[in-house]
């Protein structure tokens, strides 16, 4: 037998002292004094006091209403399977998707970077003509400026 002081008793089952008092007045629990301490049988009336016969009724009751036929247990396994082999093959189609995808978005990209390449091609070649444009203005506005200085003197000197 195990015996503890009445305040472990009382921490371990959260009875006030009063209440602990009260049933060892009433029979309820084991007591022995020793030094001064009251101990107290833990295993002597705890389930009887300390958990409320309405309780111990409906855990019975509860226990006993648990037994499960072995039909049950077999559909309940057969739907567990069942449902695994629908996810595994949900997964499976969501796969094929993603490489579905995937492969549209390689070529997708594919795409994009001929055109990038066509379009840098195109700059460059626009960015020479601009640039062969501009060298001809600058020519023909040096030639404007010099046939115009070249009128104009003629005109000062005529007259």
């Amino acid at each position: 037998m195990t015996w503890m002081s009445e305040q472990e008793y009382s921490e371990m089952t959260g009875l006030e002292m009063s209440a602990i008092d009260d049933l060892i007045a009433r029979g309820k629990l084991t007591a022995k004094e020793e030094d001064g301490v009251r101990y107290i049988d833990p295993s002597k009336g705890a389930t009887d006091v300390v958990v409320p016969a309405k309780l111990q009724e409906l855990h019975q009751k509860n226990t006993q209403e648990m037994v499960v036929q072995p039909e049950f247990i077999e559909k309940t396994i057969g739907t567990i399977i069942n449902l695994h082999e629908k996810v595994l093959d949900a997964k499976d189609e969501t796969l094929e998707a993603v490489r579905t995808e995937n492969e549209f978005l390689r070529e997708a990209l594919a795409s994009l970077q001929e055109l990038y390449d066509e379009d840098r091609k195109t700059i460059h070649t626009l960015q020479e003509q601009l640039k062969l444009s501009q060298q001809e203005v600058e020519f023909m506005r040096r030639k404007y400026k010099l046939m115009w200085n070249k009128a104009i003197d003629e005109h000062t000197t005529n007259l």
